[in-house]
């Protein structure tokens, strides 16, 4: 009486329309990861690693376009930058956004 004779024909539904019907939606999340997050968590990591790496006489670029050298790594969260003869700035190591030239580290003689 409440179900169609159509519906009754096709079983109580089962799992296998489930399934298809969530086959678009997982397909997107897994298209999205690869051409999206996945290479998103790349590029944070190598910002990280190239935060990690900065030491005194770096050439660097800011976020806002101020280019400097490091004068000072204050802590793990702040250097010094030298952005012209006598004039020094501090700003957060989160905001380096390019390293332009690497020191050379120092002769050990």
């Amino acid at each position: 009486m409440f179900i169609t004779p159509a519906f009754a024909q096709t079983g109580a539904g089962g799992t296998n329309d489930i399934l298809m019907s969530m086959l678009p939606f997982i397909l997107i999340f897994i298209i999205m990861y690869f051409l999206i997050l996945r290479p998103q968590q790349r590029k944070v990591k190598a910002h990280q690693e190239m935060i990690g790496s900065l030491r005194r006489g770096d050439q660097v670029t800011l976020s806002g376009g101020v280019i400097g050298r490091i004068t000072k790594v204050i802590d793990d969260s702040t250097i010094e930058l030298e952005i012209a003869d006598n004039v020094r700035i501090r700003a957060a190591k989160q905001f380096v956004s390019d390293l332009r030239s690497k020191s050379e580290p120092a002769d050990e003689k």
